[in-house]
C-alpha cells in the first residue's frame, strides 16, 4: 500500500511558511489556518492538465461535480465544446494557466491544500511540485495509462484537498491517534516479502506502522509518518466532528488498528461524498449572507491584528510571505463583503 505524500522539499517549505504565519498572525490564527486555505466563496477556480487525453480530462471533470454541486464554488476545466479539448498547462509557464495544475506523470497521488497551489513560496526551490505557475499542484499518478478500479473516489479525495480539506484520520476529534498500532508486536523480527514490504514474521508477529511504512513502497522515516498520520492537535485548528464515512478518511490495512472493528476505520464506500463532507463544503463555501458575514468578521479581525496598513508585515523578515499573506486576506475581505452570488 502506497500512501499519498507531497515531496519532502514541498512539505518543508509549507512548514516554514506556517511557522511564520503563526508568529505573525497573533490572535487571528484561527482565520489563518481555516479560512486562508479556502478559495473565495462564489468564485471560479480554474483547472488545467499537463498530460492525459481528453476522455480522461472529461471523466475527471465529471467526477468532481459531486463537490461543486454541494457548495458555492465552481471548478472550470476550460472545456471547449467545439474541439472537445480541456485547458492545459506546461512546466515552462510563467503566468498561471490555472489555480489547480493537474498531472498524471509523477508517482503516487497528492495535492496541495487549497490556496497553497498559488502560493509561490511553496516549492520555491524549483522542483516539479509547488505553488508556482510551472509546477504541479495535484497528481494522479498513472491515470493516463491505467486508472484504478475505484478511481472516482481518489479524484474526489484529491480535489477536496485542492479546495481546502485535510485528512480525516488527523482530526483531533477522532480516535485514530489512539487506535493506530504505531509500534511492532513485542518480539517482532523484521521480515520482508519479495517486494521489500514488511510483513508478519514466522511467529505471526506483525510490524507496526513505523516499520511498515519504512519499507517498500513508501520508505518513510519516522518524522514523515508523524507528519502524515499523527493527529493535528493545534488548538487553533477548527475541526468538525470525526466522520468515518468521509472520502477523506484513508482505508488502511486492518493491522494498522489495535481493535477490530476499529472506530478509526472508514464505514463509507470511499467513492462518494458523505453527508459530513457535504456539510464541510457548505461551511467552507457558503451561499447565505449570514454565513458570508461570519467569514468577513474573522477576516476583519486578522487585518486588525496585523494592522490595516501592514507596516509590521512589510518590515518583517517574511518578505514575499508577508505580501502574499496580506494580499490573500484582503482579497477574501473584499469578496466576502460583496455578499452571496
Amino acid at each position: 500500500m502506497q500512501l499519498e505524500s507531497l515531496p519532502d522539499d514541498v512539505v518543508a517549505s509549507i512548514e516554514v511558511r506556517d511557522r511564520w504565519r503563526r508568529a505573525s498572525a497573533g490572535g487571528g490564527l484561527e482565520f489563518l489556518v481555516t479560512d486562508i486555505a479556502r478559495w473565495t466563496p462564489g468564485s471560479t477556480v480554474r483547472v488545467a492538465f499537463l498530460d492525459g487525453d481528453e476522455q480522461l480530462h472529461a471523466d475527471i471533470a465529471g467526477a468532481t461535480a459531486q463537490i461543486t454541486d454541494a457548495c458555492n464554488l465552481r471548478l472550470d476545466f476550460g472545456h471547449d465544446p467545439a474541439s472537445g479539448t480541456f485547458r492545459r498547462w506546461t512546466p515552462s509557464d510563467t503566468a498561471y494557466a490555472a489555480e489547480i495544475r493537474a498531472s498524471f506523470d509523477l508517482e503516487g497521488y497528492f495535492s496541495l491544500v487549497g490556496t497553497d497551489s498559488t502560493d509561490r513560496t511553496v516549492g520555491a526551490g524549483g522542483g516539479p511540485v509547488g505553488g508556482n505557475p510551472g509546477q504541479r499542484s495535484l497528481n494522479l499518478g498513472g491515470y493516463a495509462v491505467n486508472r484504478p478500479a475505484r478511481w472516482e473516489g481518489t479524484v474526489r479525495h484529491e480535489f477536496l484537498h485542492a479546495i481546502g480539506f485535510h485528512h480525516s484520520h488527523q482530526n483531533m476529534r477522532g480516535t485514530c491517534e489512539e487506535e493506530f498500532r504505531w509500534d511492532d508486536d513485542a518480539g517482532y523480527m523484521p521480515t520482508r516479502d519479495g517486494d521489500g514490504v514488511f510483513v508478519a514474521d514466522a511467529a505471526g508477529r506483525r510490524p507496526g506502522i513505523y516499520t511498515y511504512l519504512a519499507g517498500e513502497p513508501n520508505r518513510w522515516p519516522r518524522a514523515k509518518v508523524d507528519h502524515n498520520l499523527r493527529t493535528e492537535d493545534d488548538p487553533d485548528v477548527v475541526a468538525g466532528p470525526f466522520d468515518p464515512q468521509s472520502v477523506m478518511l484513508y482505508r488502511f490495512p486492518s493491522f494498522f488498528y489495535k481493535s477490530a472493528p476499529s472506530s478509526c476505520a472508514p464505514t463509507g464506500d470511499g467513492q462518494n461524498l458523505s453527508a459530513g463532507d457535504q456539510r464541510g463544503l457548505r461551511l467552507l463555501y457558503p451561499h447565505t449572507a449570514d454565513e458570508l458575514a461570519d467569514l468577513q468578521t474573522r477576516a476583519d479581525a486578522v487585518l486588525h491584528s496585523i494592522g490595516t496598513g501592514g507596516e509590521g508585515l512589510r518590515g518583517s523578515d517574511g518578505g514575499e510571505l508577508a505580501e502574499a499573506y496580506r494580499s490573500r486576506v484582503e482579497t477574501l475581505v473584499a469578496a466576502q463583503a460583496a455578499g452571496p452570488r
